[in-house]
Formats: structure tokens, sequence, C-alpha cells
């Protein structure tokens, strides 16, 4: 059967519309589909619908969002991660991060039934998110082998009750860290394919910050320390290039690239880790524009790009995402920054 593909490129954002069931699902759709996106990102926690044991579900707020979702005329891709705490090895504390479950198995029980109770109505799943991080691998080592044995269960428990439905393998995170921290997205992709990843996702999910750098700069630049934009191959929202080089090495040409999250902080707080790639509001409206238009006349082979944020309302200066969002968190008040209304202004 041959892969899933989507036009080239279709625009979504990422969208928090989980417990606010008034200023997001219904404001911020909105937002979404006045913009003339077609598709809009959720998180979903696994620990939020199997919380308190096996088999205990949970299903009012996706149940809400999935039909508000409907309702406003848009696609949705889940993302679907974060492990209930009754699922860890208990001889450990906790992690409230993202971390593999002690049996993969119940990981697997949770996405057939969810991707069950919501066949023909969700589009997209992807599968956790940067494994590449130890962060998001339950503070141990990250190993692609690891993330290739969940990924391939959760693909096959979704096919079996929604075979149509599009599995997107996790957003890697763009890094030049190593073990025992993180693994370059680059050789973690590589490691992946060694494990047998080709068969169990539809579509590969990258992530694709800019950084300092415009949309057309090339890895090759950002590498160059004399041109500024953080001497790093990865420092470019291009980089994506070297992955599907990658993909293309392992004959996967024929599989589209989701970038599940793109976008240009404008963070000024001098103390950040971001501040050094800040960007103006003007430059972050400009960019995120530039970047759709790249890869519509650059890269046939994408699929999926979606922006970072809409933002929640809870959210204030001294979270990070504040700075990436492209509208401001206000309730019931809506202000927007100018990258909304560039992207809501673009050719699509």
């Amino acid at each position: 059967m041959a892969p899933p593909h989507l036009p080239s490129p279709s625009f979504s954002i990422q969208a928090f519309l989980w417990w606010r069931p008034e200023e997001a699902r219904r404001r911020d759709l909105a937002l979404v589909e006045a913009m003339g996106f077609g598709w809009v990102k959720q998180n979903i926690a696994w620990r939020d619908i199997e919380g308190i044991k096996k088999g205990a579900y949970n299903w009012y707020f996706p149940d809400a969002i999935v039909a508000d979702v409907e309702e406003a005329g848009l696609r949705l891709l889940v993302r679907i991660d974060r492990q209930p705490f009754w699922s860890q090895d208990l001889e450990h504390e906790p992690v409230r991060n993202n971390s593999p479950p002690a049996d993969p198995n119940d990981f697997f029980d949770f996405c057939r039934a969810f991707a069950g109770r919501y066949r023909g109505r969700i589009d997209a799943y992807q599968v956790w998110n940067e494994p590449n991080l130890d962060r998001e691998w339950g503070r141990r080592e990250p190993n692609a082998a690891d993330y290739v044995e969940l990924l391939k269960g959760c693909y096959t428990s979704i096919k079996a009750v929604d075979p149509e439905a599009i599995v997107v393998s996790a957003g890697l995170a763009p890094t030049g860290q190593d073990l025992p921290f993180a693994i370059p997205d680059d050789r973690y992709l590589q490691q992946m394919y060694d494990a047998g990843a080709a068969p169990y996702f539809d579509v590969l999910g990258l992530n694709a910050p800019g950084y300092k750098a415009p949309p057309e700069v090339s890895p090759e630049e950002a590498a160059d320390p004399k041109q500024g934009w953080g001497g790093h191959r990865t420092f470019a929202y291009r980089h994506v290039e070297d992955m599907r080089a990658i993909m293309v090495a392992n004959g996967d040409a024929d599989k589209q690239v989701a970038i599940l999250e793109m976008g240009w902080t404008t963070d000024p707080r001098p103390d950040s880790p971001y501040h050094w790639h800040a960007v103006t509001e003007q430059q972050q409206a400009d960019y995120l524009v530039r970047a759709y238009d790249y890869a519509r006349h650059n890269w046939p082979w994408v699929g999926l790009i979606n922006a970072v944020y809409i933002a929640k309302s809870d959210w204030t200066e001294q979270n990070e995402e504040y700075w990436w969002s492209i509208t401001y968190p206000d309730f019931p008040e809506t202000r927007v920054r100018p990258a909304y209304e560039a992207l809501q202004a673009m050719s699509k």
C-alpha cells in the first residue's frame, strides 16, 4: 500500500484545547479557521485519559475536543505520550515528564483503545515527542531501538482498529548534544532505520525551529561560524534537508515528512537559554511565511507543517512558549501578534 500523501505543504497550528472549553475550544479553533489553516495539532496525555488504573478510561475531554474540531471543519493531529504513573517502574520515583512505561503493552493497549474510539475522526497520530532527548525518555539515555519498539507496537495497535489513520513518528529534536543527555537527530534517525523502523510509520516526524537564521539559510551556512547563525548545521530550518537525505538513503523516499514544530522565538529575557536566537516580532512573522513558501517551492516531499503556537490562556512571560506563540494568552480579550496576521494573509 502506498504511503499517504497530503498536499505540500499542508497548513497546521498547535493549540491547547484541553480543560478550557470556552477560551480554547471555541475561541482558539475560530482563530485557526480564520487563519485559513486546515489542521490543528493537540497534545493528549495518556495519563489524562487512563490515569487512575489500567482500563479506567475517562473520555470526556477527548470526546469534546474531537467533536469541536469536527464542527470547525478542521483535521486533527494528536500527539500521544506522557505515561500514567501507574505504568512506571515502581522501584523508582514517578517521572512527571515523558517516560516509556515499564510494560510497553500498556501503551499499546491504550493506543488501540484510543484509535478505536475515534476511528475515522482523528486523522493522524504522532507517537511520542523528541525521544532523542533524555528529558523526553524518562531521564534515561535515549535509545532509538527502544523507541522503535514503542513505535512499532503503537502503530500496529492503531492500524488494527483504524487502518486509514496516519501514523507519524515522533518529532526529533535538532540538537548538537550527545550522550548521556541526547543523541543528535540525524544519528538517531539512522539508528531508527537500523532498528527496523521503516514499516512502522506512514510519515516521518521532525521538529524544525529556525533559531536565529532566516528560513532560506542552508545548513552549511548555519555551520559556518563566520555567518553568525550559531555554528552548527542544526541551527537552520533547512536542516530538514539533512534528515530527508537519510530517508532517501534508507529507501524511504516515497514517504512524506511532517514538520511537527516550526517557529521562531522573540524571547527578550537576557537569562533565557533561547535569547541568543531571538528575533523581532516582525522577523518572526516574515520568517514563518517564508518558511511555508520555501517548502512550497523546494520540498515536494513535505506534507504537514505545524507552526507553534496558539497561546494557552495561563501562559505568562516566564513561559518559554509565550515567546514562540503567534497570539497572546489574554482572555477574554483576543490579541494576536504580527505573525498571526501574516500567516492569515499569506497564500495557501
